[in-house]
């Protein structure tokens, strides 16, 4: 009896787990949305208010800072995808890391780029939200 339980037990926490994996999923999707079209509404419901976001130059942003380099025009996506996305989460923080690939809008000039993602997220209240995200550039 005692090993029917632990299967059990095991059972549905992989269940939990996949399903906050595809939770996430949708979030992230979420956020690439927002990336090419930002709102502020938007934005600030996926991304928590103590959000870290790092650029591959080195360029650091708080989360209204984030928010305000979109929804201006300062930073302005054409098109995004995110390619090679692997997802792990652990109770109520996941990690996701994908390479990036964009058309940025510069000057009105489109510039291609392709660069490292790792995005850090933690669940509160039953949704998850942005803590960090950090690119780099790909050898």
């Amino acid at each position: 009896m005692k090993t029917v339980l632990t299967l059990a037990i095991l059972f549905c926490s992989f269940c939990t787990n996949a399903q906050s994996e595809k939770d996430l999923e949708g979030q992230v999707e979420k956020l690439r949305l927002a990336l090419i079209d930002p709102t502020e509404v938007a934005l600030k419901e996926l991304s928590l208010a103590s959000l870290t976001y790092g650029h591959s130059n080195g360029l650091l942003e708080n989360q209204d800072q984030f928010i305000e380099a979109l929804v201006s025009g300062k930073s302005d996506f054409a098109s995004i995808t995110f390619e090679d996305q692997v997802i792990l989460v652990e109770k109520n923080t996941g990690i996701v890391r994908h390479n990036l690939v964009a058309d940025v809008v510069e000057g009105g000039k489109v510039n291609p780029i392709k660069i490292g993602v790792m995005l850090v997220w933690q669940k509160e209240k039953g949704s998850w939200k942005l803590l960090a995200r950090q690119a780099y550039k790909l050898p």
